[in-house]
């Protein structure tokens, strides 16, 4: 049996699955997130150990003596670092983290974007490691010089788990620190960021067995045998395997807090603005990724602060102007990353009238979401890369008004999946690969993932949209420049 662990930023999620992919059973613990200054976003990885170990105590009852391995994924970009005798220096600087507007506004104009991309494939962006870094140097010096260790949130579990400080390249792509295209640490990045390669860990495919769970530990997880950990991978990534998003030409669309559009490939790519995130995905290639900022939680204002009626399903029912719909939403509530990176963006309604309703601004509200996520889909268009279809996970998902919305706003069809249960089922998978129960991740994900449903664009409501999201398109154009 295989366990997967999702690192997230209010709780760890935990699955247990048998080596065929059926989900025995799963587990949640919550811990807290500091907000000690305006704009900033902090957790201790001591409450990520904690309740990681009892999470896994408890999903392992009655299996102690069946556990193979554990896959390790989590939320993305955090900066935890540990001193010489392994203590984490200060509380890790998370990444939803605002506080590094003066760190990138440095790299991406003085150091300068061309040759940030030259370095890693990617720009900064506020959310970033390498930037968390630069002011860490800045405003923390004497805490700057006690750096032994730099890891990444999941990567600290890892390494209290097995004693090795290690790290693969979904993650790691995300530090600025990578050279994504040959997967290496950038010697040019870590000369920026004032640090050493030997403080950064060593770098692994995802699948990639990186050691096993030391002895007292393993007293503390209630298990028994050998317990064999693999590298893991950063959220969305995980996310992606989890939903069978794996081998070239895959598409995986996520509609949580945030909202994401995760393409794969088997060649690296970087568009001309770095408009998307360029990055190496969990089944050894590689990735394109846009995130929006604001996906589900449009929605959630909209339904809970503004209308304050929690009956979402009941206010989906009552929209019937579906690609006639007059009203547009631009859904910038925390300011725009893909394609725009521009965190002063504002959200908006546009086009009300006299006779506009309720339903017209609800129903614009989940089409702003989907018009968003299809500007990163141009982007990638604009690549040459063909995509025909995608799964979809996330709690906005669930809304099957939502997913028809977005299969014709984006021509795409729109696959759902039996077990949504992304980066913890990742976690998983990648577990039992590295334990050797599947050759390698294509086969695991066709014989553990099973799709659920799909839903297939409309001509003429395709039509509608399109020319919808053209409307979108020029109205964002001509809002840039406000902001």
């Amino acid at each position: 049996m295989y366990i997967g662990v999702d690192l997230g930023t209010s709780a760890v999620k935990l699955l247990l699955m048998d080596g065929d992919g059926t989900i025995i059973k799963t587990v949640s613990k919550e811990y807290p997130i500091f907000f000690p200054q305006d704009g900033w976003s902090e957790q201790n990885p001591s409450d990520w150990l904690k309740q990681s170990i009892a999470g896994i105590r408890e999903i392992s009852e009655g299996y102690t003596d069946k556990i193979e391995g554990i896959g390790v994924g989590g939320q993305m970009h955090g900066l935890v670092c540990l001193d010489e005798n392994d203590n984490v220096i200060r509380p890790a600087i998370l990444w939803n983290d605002g506080r590094t507007e003066k760190e990138v506004d440095y790299l991406n104009n003085t150091i300068g974007k061309d040759k940030l991309s030259k370095y890693t494939g990617n720009i900064a962006f506020a959310g970033f490691t390498a930037p968390k870094i630069l002011w860490m140097k800045a405003n923390e010096p004497e805490n700057f010089s006690k750096i032994k260790k730099i890891m990444l949130p999941k990567d600290y579990i890892v390494y209290m788990f097995t004693g090795i400080s290690a790290s693969e390249y979904s993650d790691a792509a995300g530090m600025l620190l990578l050279d994504t295209e040959h997967k290496c640490w950038s010697k040019e990045m870590i000369d920026i960021c004032g640090i050493k390669e030997e403080m950064l860990p060593k770098l692994h495919e995802s699948y990639d067995v990186v050691g096993e769970v030391k002895s007292s530990i393993m007293s503390d997880l209630g298990l028994t045998g050998t317990v064999k950990v693999v590298a893991g991978a950063g959220d969305n990534a995980a996310a992606a395997i989890g939903t069978g998003a794996c081998g070239a030409g895959k598409c995986n669309l996520s509609l949580g807090t945030s909202g994401t559009i995760f393409i794969t490939s088997d060649k690296f790519a970087v568009d001309d603005n770095n408009s998307l995130h360029s990055f190496c995905h969990a089944d050894g290639g590689f990735h394109l990724m846009g995130c929006m900022l604001s996906a589900a939680s449009c929605n959630k204002w909209w339904m809970d602060d503004i209308i304050r009626d929690t009956d979402y399903a009941a206010e989906q029912k009552k929209m019937d102007k579906i690609g006639t719909n007059n009203v547009y939403f631009l859904p910038y509530l925390m300011g725009e990353r893909s394609p725009y990176n521009n965190p002063r963006l504002k959200a908006g309604f546009m086009g009300i009238r006299m006779d506009t309703t309720r339903e017209d601004m609800s129903l614009a509200v989940l089409e702003g979401v989907a018009f968003g996520l299809r500007d990163s889909l141009e982007v990638a268009r604009s690549l040459g890369i063909e995509v025909t279809e995608s799964t979809i996970c996330g709690g906005g998902a669930k809304s099957p008004l939502w997913r028809k919305i977005i299969a014709n706003v984006m021509n795409l069809n729109i696959m759902t999946v039996e077990n949504d249960e992304g980066p913890a089922l990742g976690g998983a998978i990648l577990a039992a690969v590295g334990c050797g129960r599947y050759k390698d991740v294509i086969e695991a994900k066709k014989n553990i993932i099973r799709y659920k449903e799909t839903i297939t664009p409309d001509a003429e409501l395709t039509a509608r949209y399109e020319e919808r999201y053209q409307n979108f398109h020029e109205i964002v154009k001509t809002i840039i420049p406000l902001y």
